[in-house]
């Protein structure tokens, strides 16, 4: 039993070690980049450089970050694959996509 845990952590470290951080910068009401791809375990982070609050927010619902102050920001882990379209509740025009393979 205890060699199979140890396997299993040898296999599953590096993938977390491989993981990455990326930046949505929110600023003059848009998400940049408007479309985002990364990999299942990385963490994207949305900074708000606007002077209001701002949301963003999956529209099925994957995930919500509620409202990000001006000079605020939020994160999240990206577990699920998919393609996820999200925008802001606040801003209804303002829309983005982040993939995750």
């Amino acid at each position: 039993m205890r060699l199979l845990v140890c396997v299993l952590a040898a296999l599953v470290l590096p993938v977390d070690a491989m993981a990455a951080t990326y930046v949505v910068v929110i600023e003059q009401m848009r998400f940049d980049p408007p479309t985002l791809t990364v990999a299942r375990g990385d963490r994207v982070v949305w900074i708000n450089k606007d002077l209001f609050p701002h949301t963003a927010t999956a529209d099925a619902n994957a995930f919500d970050s509620h409202d990000i102050a001006a000079d605020a920001s939020w994160n999240y882990e990206a577990r699920e694959t998919g393609r996820y379209a999200y925008s802001c509740k606040l801003h209804p025009t303002m829309h983005a996509v982040l993939n995750v393979r």
